[in-house]
């Protein structure tokens, strides 16, 4: 048999404690102290390309794997030759100057967090390479580090912060956003992860951003999952979120929008910025929000959405189950399935409850409720919540003069209204 290979030993430091150490040659000259780290980002982010050092003729980068961890708890170059002047251009991020203090996103915690300290990792035995970062600081181990830094010795800071719960977030789940010449840091976001989040919860994100990350943010969201997002938050922060985008943009997350959420959105932008987005978006949601936007926002029709599932009056319970499967609105918040007429009036509703227990060729007309709810469009918002109260609803049909059935009225949007008046 042959020799056994003993495992290699990770052993972790922090980055408040690292900083300031000394770096010396072989023959123990000094040639600086250490100031930064610089990490590559992009594919394979993580590794610790080089180490900053201020030196006498300012700050170097000396590649990582030159550098070697001393019993003494100094850090040694193998060669002085590796010492290279630090360049803006280089492709990875410095830690303490890039990320410390900075705002991310705990996805998991569903929340906005700021960075206190990093993690490194020490891999191998004895004196060793300092090759990757292991987490990000987010709690009250790294912010005590950092406020005794200095105080304390660092092997006694160092083995009293290890007794502190710990907040930390994988390396793996940061990045930097490449476009952006500030070198933000952000979380990851893949689109697996966000279909996780709520957009509610995305919203609430948002909302704690500083403006220059939240901007960050926002743009790398695809257009559904912006224009739900764009629904939950305020509208101050609407207009904030889409400031930077040109109007191609905002139009695309529009027409993603419910109708009804996207012509509340327009009518809190300038007409003249209104009008240009509305000239971008496609013929059939351009028409759909333009003729919500001539109701007063106060009565039903301004709370209405345009998008609902509705089928003639011999429809079947089969044809039902398909015209839910072909819809393109928010299915979750479909309730109930309308029977509307050749001239559109509204003639019945039937629950989804009842479609569930019924055979596929039943007729809809058959499973009708007996007295269907609806309102007029020009019903003021007061008057419509004190229906919803009264009868209990979770969505009321809109018509108009004629009787037409033209949107229906969410139980979200009036608990919205209600909030805004508390």
């Amino acid at each position: 048999m042959g020799a056994s290979v003993e495992p290699r030993i990770a052993n972790r430091v922090s980055l408040t404690a690292i900083l300031g150490t000394p770096v010396t040659d072989a023959r123990g000259q000094l040639c600086g102290k250490l100031k930064d780290v610089a990490v590559t980002t992009g594919r394979g982010g993580g590794k610790v390309a080089g180490l900053v050092l201020k030196t006498r003729s300012g700050l170097s980068l000396v590649p990582s794997h030159e550098v070697m961890e001393t019993p003494a708890g100094t850090l040694e170059v193998r060669s002085p030759g590796v010492l290279a002047p630090l360049h803006d251009d280089g492709n990875y991020l410095l830690l303490q100057q890039d990320l410390i203090d900075r705002q991310i996103i705990d996805i998991n915690g569903r929340k906005v967090v700021r960075v206190n300290d990093v993690d490194l990792e020490w891999m191998g035995q004895g004196a060793a390479h300092l090759l990757r970062v292991a987490e990000v600081e987010v709690g009250l181990r790294g912010a005590f580090r950092r406020i005794f830094k200095g105080v304390l010795p660092r092997a006694r800071m160092e083995a009293v912060s290890r007794k502190l719960s710990a907040r930390a977030i994988p390396w793996e789940y940061v990045d930097v956003i490449e476009p952006d010449p500030a070198r933000r840091v952000k979380l990851r976001i893949e689109h697996e992860r966000l279909a996780d989040i709520h957009p509610s919860e995305l919203a609430d994100i948002l909302e704690d951003l500083a403006p220059a990350e939240r901007e960050a943010v926002f743009t790398s969201l695809d257009q559904e999952v912006a224009a739900e997002t764009l629904e939950e938050v305020e509208p101050k922060l609407q207009k904030a979120l889409l400031e930077k985008l040109d109007d191609e943009r905002i139009a695309d997350i529009v027409e993603e929008m419910d109708p009804g959420a996207a012509a509340d959105l327009l009518s809190e932008l300038p007409e003249d910025q209104s009008d240009a987005i509305l000239e971008e978006m496609e013929p059939e949601e351009r028409q759909e929000v333009e003729e919500l936007l001539e109701f007063d926002e106060h009565s039903a029709a301004g709370c209405m959405t345009t998008e609902f599932v509705y089928l003639g009056l011999d429809a079947t319970v089969d044809q039902a189950a398909e015209a839910l499967r072909s819809f393109d609105g928010d299915q979750e918040s479909v309730t109930e399935i309308y029977l509307l007429d050749e001239k559109r009036i509204l003639r019945g509703a039937v629950s989804l409850a009842r479609l569930v227990m019924a055979q596929p060729s039943t007729r809809l007309a058959v499973l009708t409720e007996t007295r269907v709810l609806s309102c007029p469009a020009d019903l003021h918002q007061n008057e419509l919540a004190e229906m919803f109260d009264k009868y209990n609803l979770h969505a009321l049909p809109v018509v108009d003069a004629q009787g037409r059935m033209v949107g229906v009225v969410q139980s979200e949007r009036v608990i919205g209204f209600l909030r805004e008046k508390l």
